[in-house]
């Protein structure tokens, strides 16, 4: 592209002052894609959701590898990882003071493995961030439906963040709690468990049903709303209160109170964690091609779950697939369109909020300005597919915005696939 223009027509300004985002969540937003790794008894017994009273040897990696993971995580373009530390059975891949549930207790290595200790290795040596996913719901632990075990969960997320692993980029909480009505009820002290990794990890955001830092999306289908605000007023929930409709959380607030931004969870295969059954059924190309549009395209951050197998390595099968996809998008956006083009990308600078309400995109062709995209939010990035177009100069027309736009120069893009 030679030339292009923004246009601001209509263009309604608001005068009150919108939330932006803090440099933790800035340079979260721009890593645009991480690795989730589902690995832990489950990867054994088939099992999606654990019970808890699984023998701790029934986690035996016969040749774990976390260097292999990061290497290709890494290869695959992602910039960091998120492991299962502890699932919902309540089994650590650390070894947790706070449990008898954890490697600790397991023959593997001889009861001296440490998961998390060989993964942060492995991130920092591949330069990629490394974050946990730690579930309060724990199925094994005695103390669980009891107030003592809200302070046994800080003490569990402290032997984390305290600093052994390294700095870690995210935290991830997932609220589910599956009891049932009759099962054990935990009133989680969230501003605990939040204060506890402030505290110790003050760069980590934090992620659940509505933040307090990034949000769920609302799916695990890794699809965020074609309208996508990285607000959201998260007032009178907390992330185990139930979540928010999930039409919200896949939009966000327009006028929402705070920063909370949207981050599109999906699994390559069918269920999370590795299934040999499964090794069959890995999406397409084109699948996560479209997932990516979907995600990183409407303004969310993929977290593309890739769950390492009973050896304790990333499949071959899984490892062949996201090579295949990081060609795809190579092919695509590793260089600028020249004279012709089918894919637009629109970016706002986010550090001074997220303002554009509807918007259309024109291209020059013929000495004619002809209508070829319209949408409603743009926020970090969007991506728009669009006819094959012959024509060097695009312009965008903000139509409605709630605040200033500032908003980055478009860029064309070519997919010869999409002919």
């Amino acid at each position: 592209m030679k030339k292009g223009m923004l246009c601001l027509a209509l263009l309604a300004i608001a005068c009150t002052q919108r939330p932006v985002p803090t440099e933790s969540q800035l340079a979260w937003q721009e890593m645009e894609m991480n690795m989730f790794c589902h690995f832990g008894p489950n990867t054994f017994s088939g099992a999606e959701w654990g019970s808890g009273s699984e023998p701790e040897d029934l986690f035996n990696p016969t040749d774990l590898d976390c260097r292999q993971w990061a290497a290709t995580a890494k290869a695959a373009g992602f910039k960091g990882i998120i492991i299962t530390a502890k699932h919902h059975d309540g089994f650590c891949l650390w070894p947790n003071p706070e449990s008898t549930h954890t490697v600790a207790q397991s023959s593997w290595r001889g009861g001296q493995g440490d998961v998390l200790m060989e993964l942060s290795n492995a991130c920092r040596e591949y330069g990629l961030k490394f974050g946990v996913y730690i579930s309060p719901w724990d199925r094994n632990d005695p103390r669980y439906g009891t107030p003592a075990y809200n302070e046994a969960f800080a003490r569990t997320l402290e032997s984390v963040h305290d600093g052994r692993y390294g700095a870690i980029f995210e935290q991830w909480f997932d609220g589910a709690c599956g009891e049932g009505p009759d099962g054990k009820r935990q009133e989680y002290d969230w501003p605990l468990f939040i204060g506890t990794v402030r505290r110790l990890q003050p760069g980590a955001v934090i992620f659940s049903n509505i933040g307090p830092d990034c949000r769920w999306v609302g799916n695990e289908r890794g699809a965020a709303g074609e309208t996508n605000w990285s607000t959201l007023s998260p007032e009178g929930h907390t992330p185990s209160s139930g979540p928010l409709p999930s039409d919200t959380l896949n939009s966000g607030n327009v006028h929402g109170t705070a920063w909370i931004p949207a981050e599109a969870d999906v699994s390559i295969r069918p269920g999370w964690f590795w299934k040999e059954s499964e090794t069959a059924q890995l999406k397409t190309v084109d699948q996560l091609m479209d997932i990516y549009f979907s995600s990183v395209g409407r303004n969310a951050v993929l977290l593309l779950n890739v769950p390492p197998d009973q050896r304790g390595r990333i499949d071959p099968a899984d490892s062949l697939r996201l090579m295949e996809f990081k060609a795809r998008r190579d092919s695509i956006f590793g260089k600028e369109a020249q004279g012709r083009f089918n894919i637009v990308c629109l970016k706002e600078d986010i550090s001074r909020g997220q303002t554009v309400a509807e918007f259309a995109v024109d291209a020059l062709v013929d000495g004619s300005w002809k209508e070829i995209a319209h949408g409603t939010t743009i926020g970090y990035k969007r991506l728009l597919k669009v006819p094959t177009i012959r024509s060097e100069t695009v312009r965008v027309r903000v139509l409605k915005s709630n605040g200033k736009p500032h908003m980055e120069s478009p860029v064309l893009y070519y997919d010869i696939q999409e002919l």
